[in-house]
């Protein structure tokens, strides 16, 4: 099965992303520099995704990201919050955020995932601390089944979801 880059490069009409963690890649330099008080331009930071993000969204592929967050906020989701407008939606992605007390109703995959086209599901795996585990981060299905629920869960979570320009975080 292709890996991310080769399902988000290939996507025709959507690519959508759920982020359920409170943290990740505790140990990442950006965000120690960014802990430490260091000014960080997500931009040329984050280079790569930015221009993939422009690129894929220029071809009319719609960029959608869903962040469920426990409240008040932890740092890394505090870090996140705050790139998010010059990385994620300078780069053409829509962003919503849905604080975790709304959306104890919701049937949600156990993972993050992406679904590409409504017909292709990347889950991410992730140790308990957020880091990334030694098997790997990665599991692609196509199985209908699947797909459909992470569909199903997603746009659950967006029509609930607050717009970045509208939350501002506990």
């Amino acid at each position: 099965m292709p890996g991310f880059a080769d399902l988000f490069a290939g996507c025709r009409r959507t690519a959508v992303h759920l982020e359920m963690r409170d943290a990740y890649t505790p140990d990442d330099p950006v965000f120690l520099d960014w802990k430490a008080g260091k000014a960080v331009d997500p931009a040329e930071t984050w280079q790569e995704w930015y221009e993939q993000v422009r690129e894929t969204v220029t071809r009319g592929v719609q960029v959608r990201r869903a962040r469920i967050v426990s409240e008040p906020i932890t740092d890394f989701i505090r870090y996140e919050y705050d790139l998010t407008r010059g990385l994620n939606l300078a780069a053409g992605e829509d962003v919503r955020w849905l604080p975790r007390r709304r959306a104890s109703d919701l049937a949600l995959p156990g993972n993050d995932f992406w679904v590409f086209d409504d017909e292709v599901v990347l889950f991410n795996h992730f140790a308990g601390d957020g880091s990334v585990p030694p098997d790997g981060d990665e599991e692609v299905t196509s199985d209908a089944s699947v797909v459909k629920l992470c569909v199903s869960a997603f746009e659950a979570v967006w029509a609930r979801g607050i717009p970045h320009e509208d939350y501002h975080p506990a």
